[in-house]
């Protein structure tokens, strides 16, 4: 087994073959800034290359797999008077992220320890499979904060619950608990909190010690089966959330999201 603390916000480790990324935020319940984005998305290519590595892992530290992106920044930008370019923020470090994990021919496996919210509920859909702690819960809480959804939810999870299911998440927010989401297919197994790990690190050891190369070709045929317009679901999503980040709601929502204040939004 090989740990390595690749940086303070993303923790690496290596063991039977299977690469385990943890997000090491948990002050900001391992909220994306650019940073971890970024550094993410540079270790799922280690992993991709890597040909020692059968299988991934994402996981969180502490007690939520990934709140989304972390909106301290979002408000910093509005009181220096800035419009954020959520768009180009999108195309840039969501999208690569996001078309690595789908087209890695190797398994991505969601270790779900608690929320995932937002962008991080958009990271758990896109890995291959999802394993989730009792605790643990998602939601698409981006309507919450006046934005469009993003980080490929919009293709993914109709494709996982079917689109009432999924518009009636997007629309509400509202967190979807582990038992109910094992139940509408939203999660493949749910486990008390301290069998997940060692739950999860033994499945993905199966399949990191198996036939991998038919486990990539499986992958390859189910994204052609599925995924023909990923890139454009994609775009269009950025495309969305470049209107959305320039809307008063959104400015709305994050500030009464840092005031701890319920949000007056005027549709505008």
């Amino acid at each position: 087994m090989v740990s390595r603390p690749v940086s303070d916000l993303l923790l690496v480790e290596t063991d039977r073959r299977v690469t385990i990324l943890t997000l090491n935020r948990p002050d900001v319940l391992n909220a994306f800034n650019n940073e971890l984005i970024t550094e993410l998305a540079l270790r799922l290519r280690d992993a991709e290359r890597d040909v020692e590595v059968g299988a991934v892992i994402i996981t969180g530290a502490g007690r939520a797999f990934c709140a989304g992106q972390d909106l301290q920044d979002r408000r910093a930008m509005f009181e220096r008077g800035e419009t954020p370019h959520l768009g180009a923020g999108l195309r840039e470090r969501y999208k690569p992220m996001i078309l690595r994990i789908r087209t890695m021919e190797k398994p991505v496996i969601a270790a779900l320890n608690g929320v995932a919210a937002g962008a991080g509920c958009g990271l758990a859909l896109a890995c291959d499979i999802r394993m989730a702690a009792e605790s643990a819960s998602l939601s698409l809480a981006f309507a919450r904060v006046g934005l469009a959804a993003d980080s490929g939810a919009s293709y993914m999870l109709p494709r996982l619950i079917g689109l009432g299911r999924a518009l009636e998440m997007a629309y509400t927010g509202d967190p979807v608990p582990a038992a109910e989401a094992e139940r509408i297919g939203l999660v493949n197994h749910v486990y008390p909190a301290d069998e997940l790990m060692p739950r999860t690190r033994d499945f993905a050891a199966r399949l990191a010690n198996g036939a991998t190369l038919a486990l990539g070709l499986i992958k390859r045929d189910f994204n052609r089966a599925l995924s023909l317009d990923l890139d454009a679901a994609l775009d269009y999503e950025s495309y969305q959330q470049e209107v959305a980040g320039r809307s008063d709601d959104f400015r709305e929502g994050v500030t009464a999201f840092v005031e701890k204040r319920q949000p007056k939004y005027r549709g505008s």
